[in-house]
Parts: C-alpha cells; structure tokens; sequence
C-alpha cells in the first residue's frame, strides 16, 4: 500500500520550510514519511532551481527595517526577488521581517547569511525559498544602527526604509525619530553633516561650480569664494542637519530638533 501523508504532517512540513501545500505533499510522499528526508528534498529542489535562476536578474524585493525593544539598535534589510508580484506577497514580506529581526544580532551581511535560522544558514534558507517560491532570491543589503535611541520609518509599499539615531531617550524621542526617519527616505540625503561629506566629494563640487562660473565670465579671482557659497548651498540640500524639514515651514531638521529638546542631536542615520 502506498504511503499517503496526513494533513497534519503536510502543515508541519510547510511551517518548516514554508513551501507549498502540493510541494509539501510530493516530498512527503517521495520521502516515505521521513520528515528530515522531506525537507532535504524540497531544499534539493530548491538548490537546482537556484542554480538555473543565478543569472536571473532580482531587481524587485521588500525593503524592512526593525528596532529592537530596547531603541538602541535598527537593521534594514533588503530581500530581493525577480517580481513585483512576489515582493507583495505577505510570506515574502514576513520572511524578509524575519531575517531582519535577526540581522539585529549582528553587524554585516556576511554576519547575517552565516547566521542559523531554524536549523540551517540564512544562506541556505534563501536557496530553499527560491526553490519554493521559483524566483531568485537575494539578501543584497543590510545595515545596522545604533545609538542611545533609535527609531525608523518604512514607506508604503516596502521599497524605501530608513532609522535615525538620536543622542538620547526623552518623552518625544520616539516621535522624532520617526520623523526625521521620513526625512531621510524622502530626501536621501548623503551625509548627516558637512564633515562626513568626503572630501572628494567636496572637491568634485568646487571644480563643477568653478567652471559653471567660468562658462559664465566670472573672474577667476572671485571663483573661490563664489563656488565655496554654492558648496554651502549644496550642504543645505544634500546634509541631514542642514536640509529643510520637510514637515515644518522654513526650518531645518537641526533647528526642528532643537525646538523639541536643545539638548539632543541627531547621531546617525541609514537608509536603504
């Protein structure tokens, strides 16, 4: 008599290794009841259709940040796959949440890939679900803040997310956080404040204001000064501290934070 697998072994195999309920059954199946065995098979798949998907382009995905429950720590992630339609998909987006909460173990992505999830690396999971789900799937970026306090942003839809860094915890450092978290998505500003623009960065801007004022007949005794007030112009759009809020009226995110607490400065941000 041939084996036929019980619904409730069918469930457990695909809490396991979120594979579909007819993938879950076909191994069962072809396993003979063994569980583990079961579980080798669909990552066996998982591995052949990773290997006839590597050159595969995964420009879609879900992007996901998350805090730990302390506020002194903020990951994001960003889980790539090849469709929109799979990066809507709620298990795509909990399974990014997921390696995201456990990214907050640790500081880089090669900590993470490297990383146990129930019971084999997050490379492996990766393999497994792209066996599952038919798509190239990719963990291409992770980024870790920390500071006395920390909040973030995810924007709808899952494609921006971003995590501010704050001096310290006070009553409103949560509403802050989020704010200027939304700050940093909508703006993606380069650095938090001129000195941690690089200096080639500085000088690219310099020479390109020069020959604009060149192109404009400008002496060249006045180059330097005119270009290093365009510079602090380009520090105004492109800084954190120094752009305009964007939920206030003329005022910059340094002076909204000073207005809620003079004592606290923002520390850190990232942004994916």
């Amino acid at each position: 008599m041939s084996y036929s697998p019980k619904a409730a072994d069918v469930a457990k195999l695909r809490n396991v290794t979120g594979a579909g309920m007819m993938d879950s059954k076909k191994a069962l199946i072809e396993a003979e009841g063994d569980f583990d065995k079961a579980i080798d098979l669909l990552r066996k798949k998982g591995q052949k259709v990773a290997a006839n998907r590597a050159d595969r382009e995964s420009h879609e995905g879900a992007v996901i940040a998350v805090v730990n429950p302390e506020n002194t720590k903020a990951a994001i992630i960003k889980l790539n796959c090849e469709t929109d339609f799979v990066a809507k998909n709620d298990n795509f987006i909990k399974l990014a949440t997921d390696f995201a909460n456990l990214a907050l173990k640790f500081n880089t992505k090669e900590e993470l890939l490297s990383a146990d999830f129930n019971g084999i690396p997050v490379s492996e999971k990766l393999i497994e679900q792209t066996g599952i789900i038919g798509e190239k799937i990719e963990i291409s970026e992770v980024k870790i803040l920390e500071a006395p306090f920390v909040g973030s942003y995810i924007h709808a839809g899952n494609k921006i997310a971003a995590a501010v860094g704050l001096s310290k915890s006070f009553d409103k450092s949560a509403e802050v956080a989020k704010n200027i978290s939304m700050q940093v998505a909508a703006m993606n500003p380069i650095a938090l404040d001129e000195s941690q623009v690089d200096a080639s960065v500085i000088e690219k801007e310099l020479e390109i204001a020069k020959d604009q004022l060149r192109q404009e007949g400008k002496p060249e005794a006045m180059l330097e000064n005119i270009a290093k007030g365009k510079l602090n112009k380009f520090f105004k759009d492109n800084t954190l501290v120094k752009q305009d809020y964007i939920k206030g009226e003329k005022t910059s995110v340094e002076d909204y934070v000073k207005s809620v607490d003079p004592e606290v400065k923002i520390v850190g941000f990232i942004r994916i």
